[in-house]
């Protein structure tokens, strides 16, 4: 039988115990579940950041992984805290739009609030879900349990961020058009990740070209494509646009922080 997958992402860091009670809880529900760090080092209350994190991530995963999600400045109010099914992954997390990516791409298949205390950790905390909510839920549903027996169906639908979409546009230049996209993530190498994926550029493209703070940087293929702190343009493991600096930190460098706008720019072909 193969042993059930449950990912931990959170803002919790790794300086207290946090990260280590919440696994603690999952080990004594079900020792037989491999239990994987995706990241703890979102920045704190930074829920598109972590939405972002894991729908870049469940590629890597088997249908059935179940991902706990805990970036939760509501904790303790009256947020909804939910289980789902949403396309092949199982999420436990507060709703509060750490599934806005992945809703936009897959289906909800089944979604319930965690309402049933029975599956919760005796004296609760307020602050700490984490460990007394989503963890033994989590470790339950990882065991075989349904779904529904962790609470009351959800009508009313998950709540998605305003996330800004690219806009594809002529750019006025005859035979030339335009992707403007946004920073939407910076990575801890200060890698500038945009919301302009791979796919929005046509592959007969030519003249490939990033205009980013008034300056024009060429289509790289790597990191490594230019001198030592030059700036360079490539689709990263994402697809997504980046802008890095070679064997250096972009954000730092450039001074450029999320919401920086980027074109990319190119020659239509002829047919």
């Amino acid at each position: 039988m193969t042993r059930p997958c449950i990912t931990l992402l959170t803002d919790f860091g790794l300086d207290d115990s946090y990260v280590g009670q919440m696994k603690g809880v999952i080990t004594t529900i079900n020792p037989d579940a491999i239990v994987i760090d995706l990241t703890h080092d979102i920045r704190p209350q930074h829920v598109l950041q972590a939405a972002i994190t894991l729908a870049d991530s469940l590629d890597a995963f088997p249908a059935g992984t179940i991902h706990v999600v805990v970036v939760d400045p509501g904790v303790g109010s009256s947020r909804r805290a939910i289980g789902a099914e949403v396309g092949s992954q199982k999420f436990v997390c507060p709703d509060n739009g750490l599934l806005s990516l992945i809703l936009r791409h897959e289906p909800v298949i089944r979604a319930v609030q965690l309402d049933v205390p029975q599956w919760w950790r005796s004296g609760m905390s307020s602050t700490f879900h984490g460990r007394d909510l989503f963890a033994p839920v989590a470790a339950a549903w990882s065991l075989g349990r349904d779904l529904s027996e962790f609470g009351s169906a959800i009508t009313r639908p998950l709540i998605e961020l305003p996330i800004p979409e690219p806009v594809v546009r002529p750019t006025g230049i005859s035979g030339t058009r335009e992707i403007e996209g946004h920073v939407i993530t910076i990575d801890h190498f200060g890698n500038l990740i945009t919301n302009v994926s791979r796919n929005l550029l046509p592959a007969d493209a030519g003249g490939v070209e990033i205009a980013f703070q008034n300056t024009a940087v060429p289509i790289s293929n790597c990191y490594a494509d230019g001198r030592a702190g030059d700036v360079v343009a490539l689709f990263g493991s994402t697809r997504r646009l980046e802008l890095a600096v070679v064997n250096g930190n972009a954000a730092e460098q450039l001074s450029a922080g999320l919401g920086e706008p980027v074109a990319i720019r190119w020659k239509e072909v002829d047919c």
